[in-house]
């Protein structure tokens, strides 16, 4: 067995000799497992990449089948809630009964979806379609959340960054291969995307075999934590994370779901060349993801979020009125910003809630979800009232939530009195 979990993920040698030197060196340093948090970060890549592909092609849905701007909403509302609604659920019960193997599953219904989405012939079927990847998101975030927070060896802020970086950086290559693959060839080449979802089933079931080798996995679930604040300070605390994670997910979501639109419209741009505009963007928001977990493992969470999410606002305000090259230029500056929040939110939630990984997890990845779902819903029908271009007037407002981060706990003080 342990041969062929050398040949999947190779590991190094300190961390295969882990379980012998247990008595004599402390969990707390263990070393940090590259190769793991790679490996994920790759499947993470390869899962988001399929994710914002769907949403690269709206355009072409749009005119294909006729759709409204309320419809292009549905479409991310349903893919969003169907995630939001069961990652808390899988998480929870994964924190108490793990289950390595699920991750490659997860992936079989993103794939599923996909393929669906490729052969669907009517709006009904889109919507079932954007369910299913739904389903797979349900799955796969908050199981790959734990498999990073297990290859950490400490290093919590590190290892979510690494794990989410690949998932922004997906999310930026699915406007990319919109426009020089899907929107070329149309709606049926969706389905050469599976190659990819393919792939990380692969990689995930090798993932599975090292989860269920881990030391972690075999713990009584049974086993408590002691919380480090009172119970009211943390549902306190959680809640300003929730309204923190509404501003910034709404506001992702402006420009990840109606970007392409507001470019077309105002400058008169191709959508190969919109698409192109959002790839820059999403390429910003993977640089400042890996920015945030780092930084907020040396000065505190904390600080990381309210200056992630604050700090963005001036160039929010400023991007409804820029020409297209300035709007370039604050794009970048707004996704570097504002993403280097989530990871710090994360963990610090999970600090704020120890023992419970899946389910903090699961929770806030599919409150994201759930908030991004709704915002495309809500943003789709008052674009269809208003216009494109007031909708960014109104969403460049959200930002200034920020200021109530002032307000959360810092963990590192109650750490060091524990």
């Amino acid at each position: 067995m342990q041969a062929a979990d050398q040949t999947s993920i190779p590991m190094p040698a300190a961390d295969m000799s882990s379980a012998a030197n247990k008595s004599a060196v402390p969990a707390k340093v263990a070393a940090t497992v590259f190769p793991v948090l790679g490996a994920i970060s790759v499947s993470h890549l390869l899962n988001d990449m399929i994710q914002s592909l769907i949403l690269a092609i709206y355009p072409m849905l749009k005119a294909d089948f006729n759709l409204s701007f309320s419809q292009i909403g549905l479409i991310t509302l349903t893919y969003q809630i169907t995630a939001s609604l069961l990652q808390p659920i899988i998480g929870n019960y994964t924190d108490k009964y793990p289950k390595p193997f699920s991750l490659p599953i997860g992936m079989g219904f993103t794939l599923s979806g996909l393929l669906l989405m490729s052969m669907a012939t009517s709006f009904p079927v889109l919507l079932i379609a954007a369910s299913l990847v739904g389903c797979g998101s349900s799955i796969f975030h908050p199981e790959a959340s734990r498999v990073a927070r297990m290859a950490s060896g400490g290093r919590h802020g590190l290892a979510q960054s690494l794990f989410q970086v690949g998932g922004n950086f997906g999310s930026s290559l699915g406007p990319l291969l919109a426009a020089w693959l899907i929107i070329p060839h149309g709606q049926h080449s969706l389905s050469w995307v599976s190659i990819a979802a393919l792939v990380a089933m692969f990689i995930l079931f090798q993932i599975g075999r090292w989860y269920r080798d881990h030391p972690a996995t075999r713990k009584s679930h049974t086993a408590s934590v002691q919380a480090r604040l009172p119970r009211k300070k943390v549902i306190t605390a959680v809640s300003i994370l929730m309204l923190l994670v509404f501003s910034k997910y709404f506001y992702l979501t402006s420009i990840n779901s109606y970007l392409t639109f507001y470019l077309i419209s105002k400058f008169q741009l191709s959508v190969q060349d919109a698409q192109v505009h959002l790839f820059i963007f999403l390429a910003a928001v993977a640089a400042g993801t890996v920015i945030g977990g780092p930084v907020g493992d040396k000065i505190g969470r904390r600080a990381v979020i309210w200056v992630s999410i604050l700090g963005a606002a001036p160039f929010t305000l400023a991007l409804p009125y820029a020409n297209l090259f300035w709007s370039s230029v604050l794009l970048v500056i707004i996704g570097v910003i504002i993403a280097s929040a989530f990871s710090a939110i994360l963990v610090y939630a999970q600090e704020l809630i120890p023992g419970k990984v899946g389910m903090v997890a699961g929770l806030f990845f599919g409150f994201a979800f759930g908030m991004g779902g709704i915002g495309a819903a809500v943003l789709g029908v008052l674009a269809d009232k208003t216009t494109i271009a007031f909708v960014y007037q109104i969403c460049s407002f959200l930002p200034l939530l920020g200021i109530i981060a002032a307000f959360l706990p810092d963990t590192r003080v109650q750490a060091a009195q524990h």
